[in-house]
C-alpha cells in the first residue's frame, strides 16, 4: 500500500485512497497528514456526529440556490450580499476571475499557490513572476513588487496574505498603501484563504476597503478555516459591480447541500470555531520551537496553518518524503514541484502537540539516522533547485539568494505613495541560520545587461558542512561536527548574459516576453504561445461602478 502511495506522489496525484491512508491514527500509530493545511480542532466531534445523523437528508435533497447560502453566509460575515460571490471551492473562483477578468497579464510572487501560475497560462496569459528570495525569509517587499509590475507592464495584479507555502505575513496598512499604488490596474486580487488563521493583527482583513474600489477582489476559503476540504465553498468580496460580473457567471445551483448545512449551522458553533483558531496558533508556536531544535533545519517565520522548513545540506526532500511515507506513516508536502521552490523545502501542517512528537522523531531518524537508515543523499550537486523546468531553475538558481538590489540593477526609483515593507515575520522570529543582509529584487538575467564575465562573490545560497556517513558517526558527533565545521568559501561565478533589444514601446502583447522577461510558455518549456480559449472574448477593463449598483451608507445596494 505504501508503494502505491509513493508512487501517486511522484505524478502529483490526488485520490481517495491517499486520503483514506492519511487519516488519523488516534492511538499514535495511525497515518498521520502533515500535508494538507487544515484545522484539526473544527468541526468538533459532536457537529460531526450532527452531521452524520443528517447525511440522508443532506445528500438526498437538492441545496438551495447561491444566493440563498450566500443571504446565509453574509448575515454571518455582516457583509452586503451584492458585495459577495460563493463559488464550489476557492479555485472556482480563480478560474472565473481569470477568465472574466484579466485580459494580458498577470503578476505574481513565487513561490505561491499553484493555481495563481498556472490557470492563466492555461488560458494563454502572461505571468510575471516575482521571485522571493530566501535570503530574506521569503518576505514580499511590496515596494519591489509594485516596481517589478511597473517595469513590465503586468495589468492583474495578486498578492496572498499569508503565502502559501511559506506563511509569509503584510500587515493590513502595506496592502491599503499597495492598492492606491495600483489603483490604475486592471484588477487586484488579496488571497486571504489561510488570514483566519494569522495572530498579527486584530483586524487584518482588507475586506472592507476592497468594497470601496473599483478593482480589488478579496478571496477567502471556508474549507481550509474549517478543516472540511471536501466540502467546496470559498467566497470573494469586491464592489457590487465587480461581485456581480462574477455572480452573473455561476450556476445557480454551484454549491451543494453539504456546504449549505455547515453554513446554516455555523451561528450556533462560533464559540468553538474561535477556540479552534486559538488553538491551532499556539500549536504553530509550539512545532516551530520544536522543529528548529533539529540540526540544519531552518524554519521560516508563518502565519497560516502550516511551516515552511528548508532542510539540512545533504537532505533530498523527495528522499525524505518517501521514507517518511513508508517507513514512518507520515504524509509530508515536499515543495520541488513548486514554481520559485525546490525540494530542498518542505511545508508541514500545523497539527497538536502529540502529532509534532511524531514528526520530529521520525525527521530525526530519517536525516540523522538515529535508530535506523541512513543519512538522506542529495541527488543533484549542481544546483539545489529541482523545479522540473529548466527555465525556472535557471531564473531562480540565477537570482534566488544573489541578493541583486533593484535599485541599483535597473535604477528603480520607489512607487509614489507606497513605503518600503518593514522586517518580515510576525510572531514567531526568524531562525539565526535564515538572517541576511542585502535582500533586493532578483531581475531575470536576459532581463538586464551585464558584462559578458562577472564574478558573484556575494552572498550564496546558504551552505552547511557536509556530514560524514552516519555509520561511523554517533548523533552527538554528528551535531558537534556540524556546530564547528567551517562553511566553505563562496566560488566566483562566470556567466555570459546576452544583452537583451530594447524593449518596445506600449503594451507587451501576449506570449511576447515582458521587458525582457520570460513568457508563461517559456515557463513551461513551450516555443509558442498556448492557444487562445475558443469563444473567450477578452474581458473590458473594470471601471468605477454606477450609483445603482454602489452600497448606500447603510451598506446595501442594488445587484451587480
Amino acid at each position: 500500500m505504501a508503494g502505491s502511495v509513493t508512487s501517486l506522489f511522484r505524478s502529483g496525484a490526488h485520490s481517495p485512497s491517499m486520503a483514506a491512508l492519511t487519516r488519523e491514527g488516534g492511538d499514535g500509530t495511525g497515518p498521520v497528514d502533515f500535508c494538507i493545511p487544515c484545522n484539526p480542532y473544527f468541526p468538533t466531534p459532536a457537529m460531526m456526529e450532527t452531521m452524520a445523523a443528517r447525511l440522508k437528508d443532506i445528500i438526498t435533497f437538492y441545496p438551495s440556490s447561491a444566493d440563498t447560502i450566500t443571504a446565509e453566509l453574509c448575515q454571518l460575515l455582516q457583509l452586503p450580499p451584492q458585495a459577495v460571490a460563493m463559488g464550489n471551492g476557492s479555485t472556482e473562483l480563480i478560474t472565473w476571475i481569470d477568465h472574466l477578468l484579466v485580459r494580458e497579464s498577470l503578476a505574481i510572487p513565487v513561490p505561491t499557490f499553484g493555481r495563481w501560475t498556472d490557470q492563466p497560462m492555461e488560458t494563454g496569459k502572461r505571468v510575471d513572476m516575482f521571485p522571493l528570495q530566501e535570503s530574506n525569509g521569503f518576505a514580499l517587499d511590496l515596494s519591489q513588487y509594485a516596481e517589478f509590475i511597473r517595469k513590465r507592464g503586468t495589468r492583474v495584479a495578486v498578492v496572498c496574505n499569508p503565502n502559501n507555502p511559506d506563511g509569509g505575513f503584510l500587515h493590513k496598512q502595506q496592502l491599503v498603501q499597495f492598492m492606491d499604488a495600483m489603483a490604475d490596474l486592471d484588477l487586484i486580487v488579496i488571497d486571504e484563504s489561510f488570514l483566519e488563521f494569522a495572530d498579527a493583527e486584530a483586524e487584518p482583513s482588507v475586506v472592507q476597503e476592497a468594497m470601496l474600489r473599483p478593482n480589488v477582489i478579496v478571496l477567502r476559503s471556508l474549507g481550509k478555516n474549517f478543516g472540511l476540504h471536501g466540502i467546496r465553498f470559498g467566497y470573494m468580496v469586491a464592489n457590487p459591480s465587480l461581485a456581480g460580473k462574477v455572480r452573473s457567471m455561476l450556476p445557480k445551483w454551484n454549491l451543494n447541500a453539504f456546504a449549505e448545512y455547515v453554513v446554516f449551522m455555523l451561528k450556533e458553533h462560533g464559540a468553538e470555531y474561535a477556540q479552534s483558531l486559538l488553538q491551532v496558533r499556539r500549536d504553530r508556536l509550539e512545532m516551530a520551537s520544536q522543529l528548529s531544535l533539529l540540526p540544519g533545519l531552518t524554519v521560516y517565520p508563518s502565519q497560516g496553518n502550516f511551516l515552511f522548513v528548508r532542510l539540512p545540506v545533504g537532505a533530498e526532500g523527495t528522499v525524505v518524503r518517501d521514507r517518511m511515507l513508508t517507513e514512518h506513516r507520515i504524509l509530508v508536502r515536499e515543495c520541488g514541484n513548486k514554481i520559485g521552490s525546490s525540494s530542498r523545502f518542505l511545508r508541514l501542517v500545523v497539527r497538536p502537540e502529540v502529532d509534532v512528537r511524531r514528526l520530529v522523531s521520525a525527521m530525526e531518524q530519517v536525516l540523522y539516522g538515529t535508530r535506523r537508515g541512513a543519512a538522506v543523499p542529495e541527488l543533484s550537486t549542481g544546483t539545489s533547485y529541482s523545479s522540473g523546468t529548466a527555465a525556472v531553475d535557471r531564473l531562480v538558481s540565477e537570482t534566488n539568494g544573489a541578493g541583486i538590489q533593484l535599485a541599483q540593477a535597473v535604477g528603480a526609483m520607489p512607487v509614489p505613495g507606497l513605503a518600503a515593507a518593514p522586517a518580515a515575520g510576525v510572531g514567531m522570529p526568524l531562525p539565526v541560520a535564515a538572517q541576511q543582509d542585502g535582500v533586493g529584487m532578483p531581475m531575470p538575467a536576459a532581463a538586464m545587461p551585464m558584462p559578458m564575465q562577472m564574478q558573484q562573490p556575494q552572498q550564496q545560497p546558504q551552505q552547511q558542512p557536509m556530514m560524514a556517513p552516519v555509520a561511523q558517526m554517533s548523533p552527538l558527533a554528528q551535531m558537534a561536527q556540524m556546530a564547528q565545521a567551517p562553511a566553505p568559501a563562496p566560488m566566483p561565478i562566470q556567466m555570459q548574459t546576452p544583452v537583451p533589444a530594447p524593449a518596445p514601446a506600449g503594451p507587451t502583447p501576449p506570449g511576447v516576453p515582458a521587458r525582457g522577461g520570460l513568457t508563461a510558455a517559456q515557463v513551461r518549456g513551450m516555443t509558442a504561445p498556448a492557444p487562445p480559449a475558443p469563444n473567450l472574448a477578452p474581458a473590458p477593463a473594470t471601471g468605477w461602478p454606477n450609483a445603482q449598483s454602489w452600497p448606500n451608507a447603510a451598506g446595501m445596494g442594488q445587484a451587480g
